[in-house]
């Protein structure tokens, strides 16, 4: 599987590792539900990237789900901290809306999904460490504006769309400041209720890993 995913190294690194590139996110150590449910996304067209639907389009699903779970058997690199563009109050404010969310807004804290740490819940959410603020804020973008959908109930279009354009700056440049721990391993699937229904966990948990 590593001979077959040389393809992906350009973009994301040796073993999904990660590049400097602040567009390209690593994918190593994801839950292997989270990225297959992502190449399901790109072959659909749910997830709009011309390069990525190419690559995908022709391949059957069972390959997908051996190239989800190569990457998320991998170990992350750290990746060096790269301090954000912004100003103090402003990476603050991300980092209230992370940690507390907007409750004025019903919007919970990023940690009520994506772990404590950040580092992802099991089976189909991924962790937020690692990620440059311009690929956040691209990707929030992109469920504000309907270029990237998830199976529904999609939770973070709902989000994506209720946060302003300040708001989803201040988050991307908190989560920027923030490395990859050594040991940056998703929270296990458990059964305890998210604050917002998501079709991507359900979709992940389910036989096969999509519905």
């Amino acid at each position: 599987m590593e001979a077959r995913t040389l393809a992906c190294v350009g973009c994301h690194g040796d073993k999904g590792r990660g590049v400097a590139n602040v567009y390209f996110p690593r994918l190593a150590g994801k839950p292997a539900g989270y990225l297959y449910n992502q190449l399901i996304a790109f072959q659909e067209g749910r997830r709009r990237y011309a390069p990525m639907n190419y690559l995908l389009a022709y391949l059957p699903p069972s390959y997908l789900k051996q190239m989800a779970d190569y990457f998320a058997a991998q170990s992350p690199d750290p990746l060096p901290v790269t301090a954000p563009d912004a100003p103090a109050a402003t990476v603050a404010q991300g980092q209230q809306i992370v940690a507390k969310g907007l409750p004025d807004k019903k919007i919970p804290a990023c940690t009520a999904c994506h772990g404590a740490a950040l580092t992802g819940r099991e089976p189909g959410i991924p962790g937020l460490l690692g990620l440059r603020a311009d690929y956040v804020s691209a990707q929030l973008g992109a469920w504000r504006y309907g270029t990237r959908t998830a199976v529904a109930p999609d939770c973070m279009q709902m989000v994506a769309a209720t946060l302003s354009e300040p708001e989803v700056a201040a988050v991307a440049a908190y989560l920027a400041t923030l490395p990859v721990p050594q040991q940056d391993k998703p929270v296990a699937a458990d059964t305890a209720q998210l604050p917002l229904a998501c079709g991507s966990q359900q979709a992940a948990a389910a036989p096969g890993g999509h519905p």
